[in-house]
């Protein structure tokens, strides 16, 4: 800058020199002025993405604003900082601090932000995303004074569909809504536990029974009954098959409910007899049983020199022994015929087929054989097991007739 002092000194008191001073005053103003608005920076100010030019004599950038009438507060966000002196060609951006409403797992809260966009936001308040978090509105959604953010953190639970299951991530919400964002569909039978309406948490399963309603039609053998009839020729407690039943056939229809594939009930819809059963007929003796004491004492043939006798062992058999299947070695049917005479022997000692009479028995047939009656010893045939017990075992004489 000129010194006018100076000036004044150098040209003296004259009033030429008086001229000539005034008219020096008015360059040297001039000068100054032209200097002075020279010295001025040009900066770009950029505030919440509007953007000026500005020539300036700012010292630094909170003159700067100050000068801009730009407020700023601890929120905001200003770069280079407020201490940064000014520079030609500067360029300066400040993010003016906003409130937004933040909702995280259901908890809202009021903060001030220069974030400029939803992501931003969440990492400003470090929250780390997944891509099973729900968040809204979108990352890249722009933030607007007094906007609002939503986040819920997704969490691993279980989800079993149709007995099958698979680890899933899910937020807080109700078993509805959770089977919606799974794509899972309810047919009209179907049942979930827990119920619809019941809130979801960590680590939960939520189980989607399948359940299905199925016919079934099958065809299944109908039982005969027994019928029994009374035979007077026949000692009480024996019994005979007249005939044989045989089994009838019907058609069932049966409904199913199935679970998941499993069947858990099956209710008869309705029946069709196709063939009627036939009754077992049985013949069921009626005469009293004698006393081992009323066994037949038939006197002994006459003894001659062709007839062969001797004492063996004896002991009894009916026809419903364990083991026995009625026929006897010779073919003789001893369920049908039980109060015959007759005996096992060893052929060895008495031929099969000849006519024997027993001490205490009678006259019988040697009509059978045993795998137990070998050499003197023979078994007797009885009616009943109760008179075989009676009988039990005893030494008797034995006349071989023919």
């Amino acid at each position: 800058m000129i010194d006018a002092n100076r000036l004044l000194s150098r040209l003296g008191s004259s009033k030429k020199l008086a001229v000539q001073l005034a008219g020096a005053l008015v360059f040297t103003g001039s000068v100054g002025t032209g200097a002075y608005e020279g010295l001025k920076e040009q900066v770009t100010l950029e505030v919440d993405g509007k953007e000026q030019v500005i020539q300036t004599h700012a010292n630094t950038v909170a003159e700067l604003l100050k000068e801009q009438n730009v407020k700023i507060t601890n929120e905001d966000e200003v770069y280079p900082s407020t201490k940064t002196k000014i520079s030609d060609d500067m360029d300066i951006t400040v993010h003016l601090a906003k409130p937004v409403k933040l909702t995280i797992d259901g908890q809202e809260k009021v903060i001030m932000t220069t974030a400029q966009t939803v992501k931003e936001l969440l990492k400003e308040q470090n929250i780390k995303t997944n891509p099973n978090d729900v968040i809204m509105p979108a990352l890249s959604t722009p933030l607007e004074e007094n906007g609002k953010v939503s986040y819920e953190k997704a969490f691993p639970m279980v989800l079993n569909d149709g007995g099958v299951s698979k680890k899933v991530f899910a937020t807080s919400t109700t078993v509805a809504d959770f089977l919606e964002k799974q794509n899972i569909t309810l047919n009209e039978l179907d049942r979930v536990e827990p119920d619809a309406g019941e809130m979801i948490k960590q680590n939960d399963t939520v189980r989607v029974i399948r359940v299905e309603k199925v016919n079934d039609v099958v065809e299944e053998p109908v039982d005969f009954k027994e019928k029994e009839q009374e035979d007077s020729s026949m000692y009480k407690g024996e019994s005979s098959v007249i005939s044989e039943g045989v089994k009838g056939l019907v058609k069932r229809n049966f409904e199913l409910i199935k679970e998941n594939g499993k069947v858990v009930s099956k209710t008869l819809v309705d029946e069709t007899l196709l063939k009627d059963p036939v009754d077992r007929v049985v013949a069921v003796g009626t005469k009293s049983v004698p006393k081992s004491s009323a066994l037949v004492k038939s006197s002994a043939p006459k003894s001659n020199s062709k007839v062969k006798e001797m004492y063996v062992e004896a002991t009894a058999y009916s026809p419903y022994d364990a083991g026995m299947s009625g026929i006897t070695a010779t073919g003789i049917n001893i369920r049908k015929k039980p109060n015959m005479k007759l005996i096992a022997v060893d052929p060895n000692v008495i031929p099969l087929g000849s006519k024997v009479w027993v001490e205490g028995y009678g006259i019988a047939i040697a009509g059978d054989t045993g795998g137990a009656i070998k050499g003197k010893r023979i078994d007797i045939l009885m009616p009943t097991k109760d008179a075989c017990f009676d009988f039990g075992r005893r030494t008797v004489k034995v006349r071989i007739i023919s």
